[in-house]
């Protein structure tokens, strides 16, 4: 009995482990010492430039962002003036910067996935036309790219009396892109509801389609009826409402065009020249993606009697994903960070409005302050949203 009890004895001493030689409680241990250091080197960066500033007699505030600006933009999506506030100038930097970003994204996605597909065409000069158009684009600087576009191509347009246009409803010329502009009347937000409520039951219906076609085999022309519904739904509505969406057109008038929407030269140029170079690295994401993907599952699929135009869009864009989204997430995001190259050709995104603010106001440390929260906030929504995209279409192995 005395053997038994000094035995229990003992295999509760062996239990007991000190907290140095437990590896949960020594990487704990560890893990909340480097967050203490890096907290008090944070602290310490940031109490050091406060006191530096203070010392200088400019104390850190944002009471700047008040004051009227002084200067104007060329290009603005929301109306300023040389009285409005700092911080109406610093937004619309801002929303020319998403403005540009998001056409761009859209530019280089559309023209990426095709000059990708291309490249791995059987035809010999699509091929190789596809392949020198990544080459040309990926191994010359972007900065150049832009001011070829900006000072060779958008000024050697035809003048504005010899526009060149598009059903005589869109005009280009050396001055910029002339689009119609949309003019909204009493109604006009049914149709915008119209509109969401036809993206919604295409969401649906494209769920309720693979449902279906994974419990039967039947396939349900989905992408055609969504179509249907994202153009008819919206424009029924407005033919209801007796048209409350007018467009206002551009019409040349004297040594100019009056009315629609103008797009200035320096927008043109970036957006063509950093979409153009997005689409060349794109190219090459499709490409990887599409190669990745085991040549034994085209081969099956043609087997079994499908298209090649349905053996790419069923079988290999569905298994490429998973390997294509991880980059693309990089990629948009390089979009929003290379447009900071904008100011080298005129155009006035958030870069180049706070280098202005900076300049007239001398609060350097605000004003970059802003403009990394900035681009921090945009990167880390892009990076959400992908992410969130990349599980859902991430093949699940059961």
């Amino acid at each position: 009995m005395t053997a038994d009890v000094q035995g229990s004895k003992d295999a509760s001493t062996a239990t007991v482990t000190p907290w140095w030689r437990d590896e949960r409680k020594r990487g704990i241990a560890s893990q909340a010492l480097v967050g203490l250091v890096l907290v008090g080197f944070v602290w310490f960066m940031a109490s050091n430039m406060l006191a530096n500033q203070e010392r200088l007699g400019v104390p850190m505030s944002f009471r700047f962002l008040d004051s009227p600006a002084g200067f104007q933009l060329s290009f603005a999506t929301i109306s300023v003036t040389l009285d409005s506030p700092i911080s109406r100038i610093l937004l619309v930097g801002a929303l020319n910067t998403l403005f540009a970003s998001a056409i761009t994204a859209v530019l280089a996605t559309v023209l990426g996935v095709i000059i990708g597909i291309s490249r791995l065409s059987t035809n010999f000069l699509i091929s190789r036309l596809a392949g020198a158009y990544i080459e040309l684009l990926r191994n010359t600087p972007l900065l150049l790219q832009l001011v070829f576009w900006y000072a060779s191509v958008v000024a050697a347009l035809p003048a504005v009396k010899s526009s060149l246009s598009l059903f005589n409803v869109i005009f280009l010329n050396k001055k910029g892109l002339y689009v119609p502009d949309p003019v909204f009347q009493p109604g006009a937000g049914l149709v915008l509801v119209a509109f969401i409520v036809a993206v919604v039951a295409s969401v649906v219906l494209r769920r309720w389609a693979s449902q279906r076609q994974a419990a039967t085999g039947e396939r349900f022309p989905a992408i055609s009826v969504s179509i249907l519904l994202l153009l008819g739904l919206p424009a029924l509505t407005s033919l209801a409402l007796g048209n409350p969406v007018e467009w206002d057109i551009p019409v040349l008038g004297g040594f100019n065009f009056s009315g629609g929407l103008a797009f200035q030269p320096e927008v043109v140029a970036l957006i063509v020249g950093l979409g153009l170079n997005s689409s060349a690295f794109i190219a090459e994401i499709i490409r990887g993606g599409i190669i990745a993907v085991s040549h034994g599952q085209t081969e099956a699929a043609l087997a079994l009697g499908l298209k090649p135009r349905w053996t790419l869009r069923l079988v290999v864009i569905p298994q490429a994903q998973r390997i294509i989204i991880p980059p693309m997430v990089s990629q948009y995001l390089n979009v929003v960070k290379n447009s900071t190259l904008a100011g080298f050709i005129g155009y006035p995104d958030l870069f180049s409005v706070i280098g202005t603010s900076q300049n007239q106001t001398g609060r350097a440390v605000e004003c970059i302050t802003i403009l990394m929260l900035f681009y921090l906030a945009v990167s880390l929504v892009i990076s959400t949203v992908l992410n969130w995209y990349n599980k859902r279409v991430a093949l699940v192995e059961r």
